[in-house]
């Protein structure tokens, strides 16, 4: 009686391991090319925004939040993303209360959309002929991304908004925000540290305060994804993607940029354990209609005059 030396578990396996070592020897025997990797964090490697997670452990209601972001926002009174860090550093109900330590307590009560670490081992070794180095740049407190992501990024490639603090441990200053063009400005830096070309920037980010570095690097010949239906960056991103899991953001970089073909995105995440249930692509046309009535009827009465 034939003997099976490994059950349907084991066969799974195998295939898995060699999946990935083919892509490692085929990645050896050739030049890697480099490309930055630059992610935004609230709402886009989350699924919470900070602000709000601060608020619930410093007892403020979400509403007061929301008001008073909003209407610094309203007013242009900082640049979009750094509503929080004005707060930290203006509002007395937070810049009296919010030490060091509380900051990095919303890292760890931050929700994160799942397989963020795959991610990051994905795009350093795992795509053939490609490395990705790694960065998230955002307007949040560097302490609250640096809690949150521990163990998945590494803390020299996270920027957020630097503060400097008193003896006392209060806020006292703001010693760098990634917001708006400071994104910009950092983004670019990292760019000539890494000795890497414009149109091999991606960036990835979800609202208003993206736009200003989505905008850059597109000008740049840069690939940008949105992972939000938000029409301000929606309009302005070459691909959108929209998911609860992290992985999904790989997609347009693995079909645009790698040239992968459908059938091999879909084993590599087999690889990982994940199976792509739904992709459905949609163009997206904004639209806003009007009556036109009313304005004809304005043209007409103005002719008759």
């Amino acid at each position: 009686m034939p003997v099976s030396l490994c059950n349907d578990g084991d066969r799974e396996i195998l295939w898995s391991v060699n999946v990935r070592l083919n892509l490692i020897w085929n990645m050896a025997k050739k030049p890697l090319k480099h490309y930055l990797f630059a992610s935004d964090f609230d709402q886009t490697l989350t699924f919470n925004d900070t602000g709000y997670v601060l608020s619930e452990l410093l007892g403020i209601s979400v509403d007061e939040f929301e008001r008073k972001a909003k209407g610094m926002a309203k007013l242009n009174l900082v640049q979009q993303g750094a509503e929080l860090a004005y707060l930290l550093l203006h509002d007395p109900e937070f810049r009296d209360r919010v030490r060091k330590d509380h900051l990095y307590e919303v890292g760890k009560r931050i929700r994160l959309k799942e397989n963020i670490k795959q991610v990051y081992e994905i795009l350093d070794r795992r795509i053939e002929g490609f490395h990705f180095d790694f960065y998230v740049l955002s307007a949040a407190p560097v302490e609250v991304i640096k809690s949150a992501l521990e163990g998945i990024v590494p803390e020299d490639h996270i920027f957020g908004t630097e503060f400097e603090y008193s003896a006392s441990g209060e806020i006292e200053t703001i010693v760098r925000a990634t917001a708006g063009y400071g994104k910009v400005a950092r983004l670019d830096q990292l760019q000539e540290q890494l000795g890497m070309p414009a149109d091999h920037v991606v960036y990835v980010g979800d609202g208003s305060s993206d736009i200003h570095v989505m905008l850059h690097v597109n000008r740049r010949d840069g690939f940008t994804i949105a992972v939000s239906e938000s029409k301000h960056v929606a309009q302005i991103a070459k691909r959108t993607v929209l998911s609860d899991n992290a992985l999904a953001t790989l997609v347009p970089i693995l079909e645009q940029i790698a040239g992968w073909q459908r059938p091999r995105i879909r084993q590599l995440f087999e690889s990982y354990g994940f199976l792509i249930q739904d992709w459905d692509r949609v163009q997206k046309d904004w639209i806003t209609l009007r009556p036109a009535g009313a304005e004809v009827g304005q043209a007409a009465a103005a002719d008759a005059n």
